[in-house]
């Protein structure tokens, strides 16, 4: 949200922006504020219809009133605050989440001009930000909650769970603007990857090796390599080109030691790098 609204003032020049997600039964709370001189939005729960906040969220759709303190499309609930701020031309874009609205996000003035068309596209391209984030975390909160913890078995298919989790993960932290989901989600991936270290070991009489650090794109790509992927299918999945692949993967290969694919997965496995 704090992103989102710094991006929307850079984009349509607004001076002031704020927003929030649902809590609690229906209502938006206002919990990250930019460019305000005061903190009497901050915390104001907005219940849906009321207001204009209200309004989007009824109407799961933009709105927007050149002077909201005197406009008769809107409740009134939330005037005190409003004026608090000191804001006039205001505007809210609801953000939608397979067809539920999990917040809204504010535009403002303090002068009573129109909100063009080029604003409110900005506001909305803002809102879609934070809609696909959401998406995007609660994708992941599911990854994890599957990974769990990582089998202490030999059976197969339960290999191909955890090894097709960990892909996914990868692929979906690599997505994702919080610095922190994304760090959690790697973490995660490490786990899963160590997890199976102990039942593919080095040949007894192997000597000991000190471990081959890879970058995580040269990861990514044995990930997708090792789930049997071609050069042109890794390259659509992680949104580069076929030519950056086969550098990625030579790069790989000759740091594990490898000829082939095949070698390179199996050395990056013994090593605890994959699952």
């Amino acid at each position: 949200m704090r992103e989102a609204l710094a991006r929307l003032r850079r984009a349509t020049g607004l001076p002031i922006a704020f927003g929030g997600l649902i809590e609690g039964r229906h209502q938006v709370r206002i919990a990250e504020l930019s460019g305000t001189g005061t903190t009497a939005l901050r915390g104001l729960n907005v219940s849906s219809g009321n207001g204009l906040g209200g309004k989007a969220v009824a109407l799961t759709r933009p709105c927007a009133v050149t002077d909201y303190r005197a406009s008769r499309r809107i409740s009134h609930e939330y005037d005190a605050a409003v004026a608090a701020e000191g804001l006039r031309s205001v505007l809210a874009v609801p953000v939608v989440v397979h067809r539920h609205v999990r917040g809204v996000l504010y535009g403002a003035l303090r002068a009573p001009t129109p909100v063009g068309d080029r604003t409110l596209s900005a506001a909305v391209a803002a809102a879609r930000d934070i809609e696909q984030a959401l998406v995007a975390r609660e994708e992941a909160a599911h990854l994890l909650s599957r990974a769990g913890e990582p089998p202490r078995t030999s059976s197969p298919a339960a290999w191909e769970e955890v090894r097709e989790i960990h892909g996914e993960l990868r692929t979906l932290a690599g997505r994702l603007p919080d610095p922190a989901l994304r760090a959690e989600l790697l973490a995660a991936c490490t786990r899963l990857a160590r997890a199976g270290q102990p039942g593919a070991v080095a040949p007894p009489g192997a000597p000991k090796l000190p471990p081959t650090v890879l970058t995580p794109r040269e990861v990514d790509v044995l990930v997708c390599v090792a789930g049997g992927a071609t050069n042109a299918a890794v390259a659509g999945r992680l949104g580069v080109r076929p030519e950056t692949v086969k550098g990625y993967l030579r790069s790989a290969m000759r740091k594990l030691g490898a000829h082939t694919r095949l070698e390179a997965v199996v050395a990056a496995r013994r090593q605890g790098l994959l699952p």
